[in-house]
């Protein structure tokens, strides 16, 4: 269980990156110098990653059956993830002078909230996987999800 905690963890913070990492890259420079990233190209960079772990994996063909569950639940939460960036960028580019401190807190809370239960869905669709995943491909995919936190 406590492995299966470990890995929650780290699929949290990959949930989370696609989310704040267009917007930090956004932040520096001159925003005119290139363009916005998509929610079409945010979803493909989640595919992208997604699929990138399944080729790691090297699933056999009895866990072949418990992947398309974790791969639609990282397919939604990359789409969730978009429209969240999609609407800030728009919201951000509305505001013409500061935001209330409580209404920034209240979005912010919206926003956990929502990515915490993207989490628990991702964790409950992964878990039939992880299960079924040998020890070196526990290891493996422990470790791809590191690798794709850092990025």
């Amino acid at each position: 269980m406590n492995k299966f905690f470990q890995i929650a963890v780290i699929v949290a913070v990959i949930a989370g990156a696609p989310l704040f990492g267009p917007a930090i890259a956004e932040d520096r420079g001159d925003p005119g110098d290139r363009g916005a990233i998509t929610a079409n190209q945010m979803v493909a960079q989640t595919d992208a990653r997604t699929a990138r772990v399944k080729a790691d994996l090297r699933l056999t063909p009895d866990q072949e059956k418990n992947w398309p569950g974790f791969e639609s639940a990282m397919h939604t939460i990359g789409m969730k993830q978009a429209d969240r960036m999609i609407a800030f960028r728009a919201e951000r580019g509305q505001q013409k002078q500061q935001a209330d401190v409580i209404e920034h807190l209240n979005r912010q809370a919206n926003v956990l909230g929502e990515r915490a239960a993207d989490v628990k869905s991702l964790a409950d669709a992964a878990k039939p996987l992880y299960a079924s995943l040998a020890e070196p491909q526990k290891r493996r995919f422990a470790s791809e999800l590191i690798r794709l936190s850092s990025e």
